[in-house]
């Protein structure tokens, strides 16, 4: 088991690693709260740019471990207010090609921390040859 960390996202704000590749094969990603990793800040209150934000962090910590999002097999998305689902949708949409897109749930939520609207956790694998 390999623990991935990447400057390219935010620090881990709890005890718990960005992600950790086991078995060189699987990479789970920890949840991605909207954070700018340059300012270590919520990058918007806007549900839209965490959703943006959020991805970027996933895709950070991919890239990290060699990895993109067509390698995603799964992803969950927890969100403060479901009623943003299509907004969210067209987001997501813009970072997938084709199909190929990943197995998904969307779950609302009470609260996120640090106030977050939003926060993506993801699984992703090495493609066979």
């Amino acid at each position: 088991m390999k623990r991935i960390s990447t400057m390219e996202a935010p620090k881990a704000v709890g005890p718990y690693a960005q992600a950790v590749l086991a078995e060189g094969t699987f990479l789970y990603i920890s949840g991605q709260l909207p954070i700018d990793p340059l300012t270590d800040e919520m990058v918007s209150d806007d549900i839209y740019e965490q959703a943006a934000q959020s991805l970027k962090n996933v895709g950070a910590i991919l890239q990290e471990a060699h990895l993109g999002f067509r390698d995603l097999v799964k992803t969950t998305i927890y969100v403060t207010d479901l009623a943003c689902f299509e907004g969210i949708n067209k987001i997501y949409a813009s970072y997938f090609q084709g199909d190929e897109i990943p197995a998904r749930a969307v779950v609302e939520v009470s609260r996120l921390p640090k106030g977050a609207k939003i926060e993506i956790e993801a699984i992703a694998t090495r493609r066979e040859a």
